[in-house]
């Protein structure tokens, strides 16, 4: 029996464990998967070696952390420096970031997408950001200070802070700050975010199993939003897909995902 788990802080509010175990139960896949509760990223690695994990979701605040703790990154989390999945292979973690592909599985029908703003700039924000300049979008970063915006001038973005902000015209507005989950603040100052959002055509929230303030106002604006949960869903099929080592459908991860939803 494999034991896999999602670390976080907070982490009681995953679904993740829902979604891959209903894979496993579903397909007769001997695993199971779990909610860690890590304070400290830097406990990352230790952690995941004294529970015997088999592999693990990395959520807020610990990507850049799970990316240090890594053996070896592939694909897309090399550029980014973020990692949200780890699988094990012959005592080593392998680290990769699934977050970026679920994201725009998600946004699928608001396209086409040309220019985006992201709000904050974490792990989730930086894995975002170089996948919109990917995809040949414009991408403008917001975040409360500069101290963190140096990546993404460096990729190829605009950059504000609060004090700062210059409004333009954007089709999508995506929060990735924690605003929100454990409390009732948006994720900026609200005439700040009022302007933006009387500047969007979609908004979206990295945040899924509620309507946080920020999706609130664009309700009360009618702009049509999204929550997190196709974003989570869209990774989540991808990071089953490693931790099965591709023996499992697609097809089959996401409909046993979905139907956890239901529960």
């Amino acid at each position: 029996m494999k034991l896999f788990a999602i670390f976080g802080d907070p982490v009681s509010h995953s679904r993740s464990p829902l979604m891959h175990n209903s894979v496993f139960k579903n397909s007769n896949y001997p695993a199971c998967y779990t909610r860690v509760h890590l304070l400290d990223g830097l406990q990352l690695r230790e952690t995941f070696f004294q529970l015997q994990l088999s592999g693990a979701n990395i959520t807020v605040p610990h990507k850049e952390a799970a990316f240090q703790a890594c053996d070896e990154i592939r694909g897309f989390a090399n550029k980014v420096g973020v990692v949200n999945t780890i699988v094990e292979e012959n005592g080593k973690l392998i680290g990769y970031n699934t977050d970026a592909d679920g994201f725009l599985y998600s946004i699928e029908e608001f396209k086409p997408i040309k220019n985006v703003l992201i709000i904050g700039a974490g792990g989730t924000a930086k894995a975002l950001a170089a996948k919109f300049l990917e995809e040949q979008m414009q991408v403008t970063v917001l975040n409360r200070s500069s101290a963190r915006l140096t990546f993404f001038q460096d990729i190829g973005c605009k950059t504000f802070t609060w004090k700062d902000f210059a409004i333009a015209h954007y089709n999508l507005v995506v929060n990735t700050t924690s605003a929100g989950l454990k409390d009732e603040e948006l994720p900026a100052p609200q005439d700040l975010i009022e302007n933006i959002l009387d500047n969007t055509q979609y908004v979206a929230d990295a945040i899924y199993g509620k309507v946080t303030p920020f999706l609130q106002l664009a309700k009360e604006k009618k702009i049509p939003f999204k929550d997190g949960a196709d974003m989570l869903l869209g990774q989540g099929v991808l990071a089953n897909e490693l931790f099965t080592q591709h023996t499992l459908d697609k097809e089959l991860i996401k409909k046993y995902m979905q139907r956890s939803f239901q529960l």
